[in-house]
């Protein structure tokens, strides 16, 4: 990877980074909004009060969240109502963005030097395993010095 490109990745994994403990925070099974609101014993008609909507439409928020089905704009304004900051990310199922490049990286170097392998195994001109895995391992590097877009297909 060029340095401005290293540099890019190393600073999104930097901020990225905060959220790695949320991922251990399972989500309530009838979502944040339902949990925090009962917490603080808050009803849904107060709620509905702080948002200018019903208590069927805060019920709709409450459920369509537990589903997985609201928007993050409505998020936002019930954390507003609720005096609370919505916070939303992503964390790299790998640890890293990094991680996930290398990952991805070998494995498409992976897919193309087995292939080409493969090509020229039926032509009786195949090479061993170590020098696959030397081929293997230069063509990630060059992927990812590259970061050519065929790493995302």
């Amino acid at each position: 990877m060029r340095n401005k490109k290293k540099l890019l990745i190393a600073q999104l994994d930097q901020k990225l980074a905060v959220f790695k403990n949320a991922v251990a925070e399972p989500i309530p099974q009838k979502g944040w909004v339902n949990t925090i609101r009962t917490t603080l014993n808050m009803t849904m008609e107060q709620l509905g009060a702080k948002l200018k909507l019903t208590k069927g439409a805060v019920q709709k928020i409450e459920e369509r969240e537990a589903i997985g089905q609201i928007t993050i704009n409505k998020l936002k304004d019930v954390g507003e109502a609720l005096d609370m900051q919505f916070v939303y990310g992503f964390v790299p199922k790998n640890g890293t963005v990094e991680n996930l490049i290398n990952l991805k990286a070998e494995k498409l170097a992976r897919k193309i030097v087995l292939r080409t392998n493969q090509n020229m195994r039926l032509e009786d001109q195949g090479i061993g395993d170590d020098k696959i895995n030397d081929s293997i391992m230069d063509l990630a590097n060059e992927i990812k010095r590259e970061m050519r877009k065929s790493l995302w297909d």
